[in-house]
């Protein structure tokens, strides 16, 4: 694996584009290992591709190639290692299951990232992190001080080189300026199948409500409150046999399914923006 990379690219559509890419690697002697693509032709007009392919140990002979090829395609691209651990940043309030999760996922190595520090609006899972020897910053917020505290959030992405936002449960709305400061960067947890039920307590509004099915969302974050693109999706059957406490244990575990389910594809380069959906190889 360390010597596998994986390409990544979006360009307007056309003919020749797989062949030109694959020529590439091909004169370069290098081997595609896995190629999965996708053309839109009603959304987007554009092209999206994920090659994985081998074996190098290292890619610079291939920048001058690919700028080309990019100038001619009008292409976006990447190159990474395949075992390239992005950094990522957890933001958490005071419900944790999803923390809790991505934390264990990442410790046996079922997530190839990397977790440098927590923020939280509140000091509760400062014992959590500890445990796992990870930074914990906690940035108190309110109506005034909320100017400041994404100051010091955008500070800590840079000091830390924090590719990923993650808001595991964070119940703040970020302000228009976080939002485009990390436009692309920033994914969220959200219970979406239960539209019918706002405000606090969701799961206790849907048990009033005698509701058959949960679920959750994770999409990318936007200056529009729950509606930027989705990454992924999942449901669960629930009955009137089931309690509000039950309803909400339901809820947690998936919504901490569909959150690492969309860090694990975006780590993996798995997740493509499309205006304002994605196309995601999985």
């Amino acid at each position: 694996m360390s010597k596998d990379h994986i390409l990544t690219l979006s360009c307007p559509d056309k003919r020749g584009i797989v062949h030109a890419v694959t020529g590439v690697l091909a004169k370069h002697d290098l081997t595609v290992l896995d190629l999965q693509q996708f053309s839109d032709p009603d959304y987007s007009s554009k092209f999206f591709m994920r090659v994985h392919f081998g074996h190098a140990d290292e890619t610079t002979h291939l920048e001058q190639p690919f700028r080309e090829l990019a100038d001619e395609l009008k292409m976006d691209y990447d190159i990474v290692p395949k075992s390239h651990k992005p950094k990522v940043m957890i933001m958490v309030s005071k419900t944790g299951h999803c923390l809790n999760d991505i934390l264990f996922r990442q410790k046996t190595q079922q997530l190839n990232i990397d977790v440098p520090l927590i923020v939280s609006n509140h000091p509760d899972f400062e014992p959590l992190a500890k445990s796992y020897d990870i930074a914990f910053h906690h940035l108190p917020v309110n109506k005034d001080t909320k100017t400041e505290q994404e100051r010091r959030i955008l500070e800590l992405v840079k000091e830390n080189n924090i590719d990923l936002i993650v808001l595991a449960r964070y119940m703040q709305v970020l302000s228009p300026t976080l939002c485009s400061a990390m436009s692309g960067k920033i994914i969220n947890i959200h219970h979406s199948f239960l539209p019918s039920f706002k405000g606090a307590k969701p799961y206790h509004q849907a048990y009033d409500r005698g509701v058959k099915i949960i679920g959750a969302t994770a999409h990318f974050v936007t200056a529009d409150l729950d509606e930027g693109p989705i990454i992924e999706q999942r449901v669960t059957r629930v009955d009137h046999s089931m309690s509000s406490k039950e309803l909400v244990e339901e809820g947690s575990n998936v919504e901490s399914q569909v959150l690492a389910a969309a860090v694990k594809w975006w780590s993996e380069k798995r997740v493509f923006l499309n205006g304002q959906k994605t196309v995601v190889f999985n």
